[in-house]
């Protein structure tokens, strides 16, 4: 690499000019990883609690880089898909002609709406050969560490996107063993919807019935740092959205590390 040279109007007398001065490189940010995320425009949370895991983990090796992809912020089928055609853009917008380790679409009513096939697919045309996941990929991936068969399954969302979620779940071979919704379409209310609302929720759900876990989906529901104690209440491990991500993420990045704070899916 070359700086260009300064015209002679520019060229000082009393000082030495040379040009193509030998360097070398090496990757030092993200030398541990580089993990790309596409965030809804109307997400509070997914940031804020990955944040809060490499925080915990202590590993500045990895390097996070993300992107905010336009959406309507009442979460409908339609809103849904119509982020479909702006993935690759916004894909193309993190490190554009460079290489990133993992790449993940985050939202999770989308994932399950669109597929992960067809995500993984859009992705790898803008980001060949990185790993990639999404929520739904990332849950069912936990799931199945987590060995578990029969799930209760907690969401924000109007029917006809559970319907789908519930579909998925099955074809991917869980049982659902119960399944509950705060009905909510709006994100900004999503936010802050607290912790015990979803321990009560999910208590609900999950009494006399045989459950191995409980999946809370949405990316805006913010329990990341509430998990173990949910765990240790009712008995059975609990997976959200943000939680299965970023072990998922950092799993295809290759950090093996632990942190049992951020519940029994950390400690696999």
């Amino acid at each position: 690499m070359s700086a260009t040279s300064p015209s002679s109007s520019n060229v000082q007398p009393g000082y030495t000019y040379r040009r193509d001065l030998p360097f070398s490189t090496k990757r030092i940010i993200g030398a541990d990883g580089r993990i790309g995320l596409i965030i809804l425009a109307s997400d509070y949370t997914l940031e804020h609690e990955f944040r809060l895991v490499l925080q915990e983990l202590d590993r500045p090796g990895l390097a996070l880089y993300h992107a905010r992809i336009a959406n309507d912020p009442k979460i409908t089928v339609s809103s849904l898909r119509a982020m479909e055609a702006s993935i690759a853009d916004m894909a193309d917008t993190l490190l554009p002609g460079d290489q990133l380790d993992v790449i993940s679409y985050c939202c999770t009513s989308a994932s399950f709406v669109l597929g992960p096939a067809r995500i993984d697919a859009i992705l790898e045309r803008s980001k060949p050969g990185a790993r990639k996941t999404n929520p739904a990929s990332a849950a069912i991936a936990a799931l199945k560490a987590l060995e578990a068969k029969r799930v209760a399954v907690l969401t924000p969302y109007a029917d006809d996107i559970n319907k789908q979620i519930a579909s998925t779940l099955t074809e991917s071979g869980f049982t659902i063993a119960a399944f509950g919704s705060f009905s909510e379409e709006h994100d900004a209310v999503v936010s802050q919807i607290t912790a015990e609302s979803v321990f009560t929720a999910l208590e609900t759900l999950i009494i006399n019935r045989s459950v191995d876990a409980a999946f809370v989906s949405c990316t805006s529901i913010g329990i990341l740092l509430d998990i173990a104690a949910m765990e240790a209440r009712l008995g059975i491990p609990v997976v959200s959205s943000n939680q299965a991500l970023a072990w998922h993420c950092l799993r295809l990045a290759g950090c093996e590390t632990r942190a049992d704070r951020f519940g029994k899916l950390f400690s696999i």
